[in-house]
Protein backbone atom coordinates (compact mmCIF):
# COMPACT_ATOMS: atom_id res chain seq x y z
CA UNK A 1 0.00 0.00 0.00
CA UNK A 2 1.30 3.46 -0.90
CA UNK A 3 -0.03 6.52 0.89
CA UNK A 4 0.67 10.13 -0.05
CA UNK A 5 0.34 11.94 3.27
CA UNK A 6 1.90 14.75 5.27
CA UNK A 7 4.55 14.08 7.95
CA UNK A 8 2.02 14.08 10.79
CA UNK A 9 0.00 11.36 9.07
CA UNK A 10 3.13 9.43 8.11
CA UNK A 11 4.33 9.30 11.69
CA UNK A 12 0.88 8.17 12.87
CA UNK A 13 1.02 5.31 10.36
CA UNK A 14 4.55 4.40 11.52
CA UNK A 15 3.37 4.37 15.14
CA UNK A 16 0.58 1.93 14.35
CA UNK A 17 2.59 -0.07 11.78
CA UNK A 18 6.29 0.01 12.76
CA UNK A 19 7.15 -2.12 9.72
CA UNK A 20 5.97 0.68 7.40
CA UNK A 21 8.73 2.32 5.38
CA UNK A 22 8.46 6.09 5.23
CA UNK A 23 9.76 7.64 2.02
CA UNK A 24 10.13 11.40 1.68
CA UNK A 25 10.12 12.68 -1.91
CA UNK A 26 12.05 15.95 -1.81
CA UNK A 27 12.56 18.63 -4.43
CA UNK A 28 16.19 19.39 -5.28
CA UNK A 29 15.69 22.85 -3.74
CA UNK A 30 12.95 25.25 -2.76
CA UNK A 31 13.79 27.32 -5.83
CA UNK A 32 13.17 24.34 -8.10
CA UNK A 33 9.93 23.55 -6.26
CA UNK A 34 8.73 27.13 -6.77
CA UNK A 35 9.66 26.97 -10.48
CA UNK A 36 7.72 23.73 -10.88
CA UNK A 37 4.66 25.07 -9.11
CA UNK A 38 4.70 28.32 -11.10
CA UNK A 39 5.20 26.36 -14.32
CA UNK A 40 2.00 24.42 -13.69
CA UNK A 41 0.01 27.66 -13.51
CA UNK A 42 -2.47 26.13 -11.07
CA UNK A 43 -1.74 28.29 -8.01
CA UNK A 44 -2.57 31.89 -7.25
CA UNK A 45 0.08 33.87 -5.37
CA UNK A 46 -1.50 33.29 -1.96
CA UNK A 47 -1.71 29.54 -2.52
CA UNK A 48 1.85 29.51 -3.86
CA UNK A 49 3.22 31.19 -0.74
CA UNK A 50 1.25 28.84 1.52
CA UNK A 51 2.50 25.76 -0.32
CA UNK A 52 6.10 26.94 -0.13
CA UNK A 53 5.83 27.65 3.60
CA UNK A 54 4.29 24.21 4.11
CA UNK A 55 7.05 22.62 2.04
CA UNK A 56 9.73 24.20 4.23
CA UNK A 57 8.02 22.83 7.33
CA UNK A 58 7.62 19.36 5.82
CA UNK A 59 11.23 19.24 4.62
CA UNK A 60 12.37 19.69 8.22
CA UNK A 61 11.02 16.18 8.90
CA UNK A 62 12.83 14.49 5.99
CA UNK A 63 15.64 13.15 8.17
CA UNK A 64 13.07 11.29 10.29
CA UNK A 65 11.95 9.22 7.29
CA UNK A 66 13.44 5.82 6.44
CA UNK A 67 14.43 6.98 2.95
CA UNK A 68 14.70 10.33 1.20
CA UNK A 69 14.47 10.43 -2.59
CA UNK A 70 15.42 13.70 -4.23
CA UNK A 71 13.26 14.27 -7.29
CA UNK A 72 15.80 16.07 -9.43
CA UNK A 73 15.12 13.72 -12.34
CA UNK A 74 11.70 12.07 -12.57
CA UNK A 75 12.93 8.83 -14.15
CA UNK A 76 15.71 8.41 -11.60
CA UNK A 77 13.43 9.19 -8.66
CA UNK A 78 10.79 6.78 -9.96
CA UNK A 79 13.42 4.05 -10.40
CA UNK A 80 14.67 4.58 -6.83
CA UNK A 81 11.14 4.29 -5.51
CA UNK A 82 10.44 1.22 -7.63
CA UNK A 83 13.62 -0.46 -6.37
CA UNK A 84 12.69 0.29 -2.78
CA UNK A 85 9.19 -1.11 -3.23
CA UNK A 86 10.53 -4.19 -4.99
CA UNK A 87 12.70 -5.21 -2.01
Amino acid sequence: MILEIDPQGAFQVKEKMPEAILVFIAPPSLEVLEERLRGRGTEDETSMKRRLVNAVGEMEYASSYDKVIVNDDLDTAAEELFELISK
